[in-house]
């Protein structure tokens, strides 16, 4: 980032987002520990709803942001997708300075491989995961202020279940699980026909004219799936299963080159 706070000695600026939405609890407790830490400004930039595997969309339209009282922290909440919150909180536009470091989450459910999935965790969960996070973020900014840190890499943290008893840190490979996403034609009531065209004609600014034999409905159901890696024993997903806090060096639209894998290779049992 852009930022000199790191190099003149002041507190690094961390900006936290999400595509859960600005109210989620992962969020909610990252940004606590972060604020009770002591060693950050904290500012939150994130959806004020729920946009989950939207993260690559970006809206035309104004965006209408709101601030959100969370202690401690400058929060506000954007009527965009998660990459409107990172581009907006980084362009100087919002916040007064660039941040050093943009964490999203956390997130609930798994990010292994290639997949972007939801599931459930208890709050204490959450709590734990953003405690484990902190080493790894201390890290980070020692490497961002000796400017070490590999260019164009960021890392993706997966946390075991059993959060507590979790077995330490491990380097991971992106598995290459995927799967493809079904639909299946279904059939509604007029009623609710019309009342979802008006909903989408009123989100979309645009006119949506349908007859009663003009208009077919498709609603996605399971995901199928395609092929796995997972028992690759270097992959993020056989780790995590074995109780492991996974980190996965990653590029902005693949795998993290060998290079940056080598680093991390040797930066991540230095941790303290």
């Amino acid at each position: 980032m852009e930022n000199d706070s790191l190099i003149s000695g002041n507190r690094p600026v961390i900006m936290v987002t999400n595509d859960d939405g600005i109210g989620a609890q992962g969020l909610l407790a990252l940004v606590h520990v972060l604020v009770s830490a002591s060693r950050y400004v904290v500012q939150v930039c994130a959806p004020d709803s729920e946009k989950s595997a939207v993260s690559h969309c970006t809206y035309g339209h104004p965006l209408v942001v709101k601030r959100v009282k969370i202690e401690g922290a400058t929060a506000v909440s954007v009527s965009g997708t998660p990459v409107d919150c990172v581009s907006l909180g980084i362009s100087k536009a919002l916040f007064p300075s660039v941040p050093d470091l943009v964490i999203s989450g956390i997130n609930k459910g798994s990010n292994c491989g290639y997949n972007m999935s939801s599931g459930k965790s208890q709050v204490n969960d959450y709590l734990l995961s953003a405690k484990a996070c902190l080493p790894i973020i201390n890290a980070i900014l020692v490497d961002i202020k000796n400017q070490n840190f590999p260019n164009g890499c960021f890392l993706n943290m997966d946390f075991p279940t059993d959060i507590a008893n979790h077995k330490g840190y491990k380097l991971t490979k992106q598995g290459k699980s995927r799967s493809r996403l079904g639909w299946k034609k279904i059939t509604t009531p007029n009623i609710q026909i019309e009342k979802l065209l008006a909903e989408l004609s009123q989100e979309k600014h645009t006119q949506i004219i349908a007859s009663e034999h003009e208009h077919l409905l498709f609603q996605r159901h399971d995901w199928n799936p395609q092929f796995s890696d997972d028992n690759d024993d270097e992959t993020d997903k056989k780790s995590l299963r074995e109780g492991y806090i996974t980190v996965t060096p990653l590029g902005a639209l693949s795998r993290a080159d060998e290079d940056n894998h080598h680093y991390f290779k040797n930066w991540l049992p230095n941790l303290g």
